[in-house]
Parts: C-alpha cells; structure tokens; sequence
C-alpha cells in the first residue's frame, strides 16, 4: 500500500517533444473534438425536440450520441491542454476518472449498438411483432441495462486496477491512462486477475460483435427477398458501413486490451488507441444519423426554426 500511495501523478505518452508538432497535433485534435461535438450535439438536440423521432430507433440513437459526446470528452481535451502547455503529467485522480469513464463508455457503446442492430432486426425481419417487442417499457429497460452494465463493469475494472501496487515508475506509454499500460506498472501478481477480467470482457465484447453481425446478414437477406434489386444497394450502403465501423471499434478495443502487457510501446499503439477513442464519437453519427432522410429533416426545421426566432 505505501508503494501504490508514492504514486501520485502519471507521466503520459507524447506525440512529439517538437513545439510546432505540439501545436499541429493540438489543432488537429480541436478540429476532430468540435467536430464529434457538433455532430453528436445536433442529433440529440434534434431527437429531443421533434416529436416524430420519438420512436425506438430514435431513443437509442440520442443514447449512443449522448455516449460518444462522452466518450470524446474523456480523455481528448487533456491530451489537447498537455500539448498546448508542453506537459505530460496527470494526476493519480485523474488517471482513476479516466479510466473509469474509458471503460464505461466503452462498454456502454458496445451494449448500446448491439440493441441497436437488435430493434433494426425485429423492426425489419419481424415487422408484424415490432411494437408488441420494442414497446417503450422495454427499451428504457434496455437502455437502463446498457448504462448500468457498463457502470457495474468500469467500476470493477477501474478497483481492479488501482488496488494494484505501482512500483515499475509513473511513466504509462499512451497518451491517456489505459489499463493495459497501467499493468506494466504493476509489481505484484494481483494484475493477473485484471487480465483475466479483461479477458472476460474481450469475450463478452466478441459475443456482443457476433450477435450485430447475425441481425444485420439477417437484414441483409430479408431486404433482398422483400425487393432484390433495390433491397440489395439499400442493404449494402446501410448494413457495411455500420459493420465496418463496428469491426473497427470492437477489434481495435480487443487488441489493445489483451496485447501482452510485456510488449513495448510503439506506434501501433497509439494508431490502435486513436480508433477506438475517436472514430466512434465523429463516425456515428454520420452513418447512423447524417444519412438518414428523417433527421436530415429533423435538422432542416430545427435550423430554420432557430433562424425564424432570431428575425
């Protein structure tokens, strides 16, 4: 205990010690933050405020915008202040928010889409019952379990890996606080039941990642026999996209959490990091909301009412 508690603050990973390549990779990152901002700020307010986008698909929509505006918001903003001010450090509190809030999100995101790709099956493949499954008790039961069960699984990660005595320095080679990193630090066996928790949850991720794959080739099938030609280009530019991000997302995560915690740092790493921390938070919203007739509609009445108020 009296080594983990000399530990009071980590130094993180920087992308270059160059003051201009700082400054360049401080502006990068604000460009790609207002942007994952922007686009998940519009979709919720939109959802909010229509009422015609009261429906399920909808609901769990706003939920994943609201997951992704966080998800962006954990760890970019202080990656952007230690570049701009020339420092690395991060409190040991901090690092605990990190991670807390990383693996939460993360997991919440996970459950969230696969419910997701769950209501578009049942709302595509099984029409008829789509109201009596998707009723509105049911999704705020999903929702709630989705929320909580990324909650219960963070804050067991997260005790996890702070009840470990820290002896191997303070230097954790990312550019945010990420278990995986933080195990190299570790010095004493107490870390191999974090790894076989994570194991776990790879597998629980695995799992969550081939059940969005069977709903979306079931999709995909119901959509060709409905219309084969059309059902065809329709089910190609709406399932591969969600799949390909999804794929990123899911085994980007894999990787990086069950990489041997002996392995040294590199550039593989931090490109790794930046998929799963990132590409969500500003690819979502585009493919699941920017391409949709109905919110592109939505934003068109809400850009004008704000307009019209304004004159």
């Amino acid at each position: 205990m009296s080594n983990r508690t000399t530990v009071t603050a980590f130094l993180l990973l920087g992308f270059s010690d160059v003051p201009e390549v700082q400054i360049l990779y401080f502006i990068l990152l604000l460009v790609i933050y207002l942007a994952a901002l922007m686009e998940n700020l519009l979709i919720i307010t939109a959802i909010a405020l229509d009422h015609q986008l009261h429906t399920p698909m909808y609901f769990f929509l706003m939920n994943l915008s609201v997951v992704d505006l966080g998800s962006i918001s954990v760890n970019i903003p202080k990656s952007m202040a230690n570049s701009l001010t020339h420092t690395r450090s991060i409190s040991y509190a901090g690092c605990v928010i990190q991670v807390f809030f990383l693996v939460f999100l993360i997991g919440t995101n996970v459950f969230l889409l696969t419910i997701m790709a769950y209501d578009r099956y049942v709302a595509i493949c099984r029409p008829l019952h789509y109201e009596r499954v998707m009723n509105r008790r049911a999704c705020v039961q999903m929702a709630a379990s989705a929320w909580t069960s990324g909650c219960l699984s963070s804050a067991l990660h997260t005790g996890n890996t702070f009840s470990i005595t820290f002896c191997g320095g303070n230097m954790v080679d990312q550019f945010f606080c990420e278990i995986p990193q933080l195990l190299k630090l570790a010095c004493s066996d107490l870390y191999l039941s974090e790894v076989q928790i994570l194991t776990f949850s790879a597998s629980l991720g695995l799992s969550c990642f081939v059940l969005i794959t069977f709903s979306y080739v079931q999709i995909f099938k119901t959509a060709l026999r409905i219309a084969p030609e059309q059902g065809c280009h329709k089910a190609f530019s709406t399932c591969l996209p969600h799949l390909i991000v999804i794929s990123i997302f899911v085994f980007t995560c894999i990787f990086a959490y069950l990489k041997p915690t002996s392995s040294s740092a590199s550039g593989l790493d931090l490109v790794v990091a930046l998929l799963y921390s990132m590409l969500p938070s500003v690819m979502n919203p585009v493919i699941y909301s920017m391409r949709n007739k109905e919110i592109k509609a939505s934003l068109r009445r809400l850009t004008g009412w704000m307009l019209f108020t304004k004159i």
